[in-house]
């Protein structure tokens, strides 16, 4: 009988095995990457492109073979992502033109992975975007229809003498009220409306001295003698951008803490320089301050952390997000830090590119930029 001259060798068989499942399973591995409706770029440590899927050619314009091997920063040169990649690409970045295709929006993320290698991901967010859009015109198609049958209605109210009629004065006075809230609403939705499809601001000279003079007066007026409110101007800093807008969102912050804060408390309001060659406008108060669950949301249109005290003190629920779309406008952002029965501080941070210092003010002045 004849033996075999094969002998065999049961680790190295082993070892085939296990290369041939680690092979097959990083094929199924590609291949659903290759599948999945996202963008994904797989970039080495010096950010070559290394491997990309079917998606990232339809939403980043990339092209297999051309572009495996070439740096994602030259790819992206000539596209809205360029300025965000140059940057570091550290956030994850909003809604912006695909590359190629100028009626699709995508976001876009940059993760850490492997060994100093990166993962670059973009979400077509087209559909989104219209759905948005479609939203923003309805709110502003429906606020300018009934802001005249709102006056209307308010005018006549107004013309009603409760004395003629004593039975029905308190009736006559929550008409009145409630008919001004409607009112303010839509005024509310209207100037977000502007805000959203706003791009930029002009850069008007703000002098911040007079104004902060005037959030004072319109908080004592507001508050009627109940708290005590002090302004405190650390630095005589002025900021470019739009004056209205800005002292709406000030103005709001003002308000809203004068509504929030119980007959005794204080208000303080303060301009400062901050890091970074910034300076912030501040609204500190003593009063019910927030729940930390409830702060990331503050911001959203009618959110509410108590909606029977909203009530009682006649806000919109809108005032945040007005404050939010002013501040992004002006490449500033909103700082909350609060702390139940204790108070709030609520805070606009303004970078160095939005400030005035010294000369640079004087001489905005003298050349006439209004104000």
């Amino acid at each position: 009988m004849l033996q075999s001259s094969v002998t065999p060798h049961p680790e190295r068989d082993r070892l085939m095995t296990r290369t041939r499942r680690i092979a097959s399973r990083l094929r199924d591995l590609r291949s659903a990457a290759g599948t999945l409706p996202d963008a994904v770029v797989l970039l080495d440590h010096s950010q070559h492109v290394r491997w990309f899927n079917h998606a990232a050619e339809e939403l980043l314009g990339l092209k297999r073979p051309r572009d495996r091997g070439r740096l994602m920063s030259d790819l992206l040169r000539h596209t809205e992502l360029a300025p965000w990649w140059i940057d570091g690409a550290r956030e994850p970045l909003n809604d912006v033109t695909a590359p190629g295709h100028p009626n699709r929006h995508v976001t876009a993320t940059l993760l850490p992975f492997g060994s100093r290698q990166r993962l670059l991901l973009a979400r077509d967010t087209s559909h989104l975007t219209r759905l948005e859009q479609i939203r923003r015109d309805f709110v502003a198609n429906v606020s300018h229809e009934l802001r005249t049958p709102l006056t209307v209605i308010h005018g006549y109210l107004e013309l009603l003498d409760p004395e003629d009629v004593p039975e029905l004065a308190p009736v006559l006075d929550e008409m009145r009220a409630q008919s001004k809230r409607m009112g303010q609403i839509v005024e509310d939705l209207l100037t977000l409306s502007r805000l959203e499809t706003q791009d930029h601001v002009a850069d008007e000279h703000v002098q911040m001295v007079p104004l902060l003079a005037s959030l004072r007066k319109e908080a004592e007026a507001l508050s009627q003698g109940r708290h005590t409110v002090t302004l405190d101007v650390v630095a005589p800093i002025d900021l470019l951008g739009s004056p209205k807008d800005l002292h709406s969102a000030f103005s709001n912050l003002v308000s809203n803490a004068v509504r929030y804060t119980p007959t005794g408390g204080r208000i303080a309001i303060r301009w400062a320089p901050s890091e970074s060659d910034g300076a912030t406008f501040s609204v500190q108060d003593s009063g019910f301050g927030i729940p930390a669950a409830h702060i990331a949301r503050l911001t959203e249109r009618f959110y509410r952390v108590s909606s029977s005290r909203s009530r009682d003190s006649g806000g919109t629920g809108l005032g945040l997000s007005i404050v939010k779309h002013v501040l992004n406008l002006h490449q500033a952002r909103l700082a909350i830090e609060s702390e139940p029965g204790k108070g709030s501080t609520f805070a606009c941070v303004f970078g160095p590119d939005r400030l005035l210092r010294g000369t640079q003010a004087a001489e905005a002045a003298a050349a006439g930029v209004p104000y």
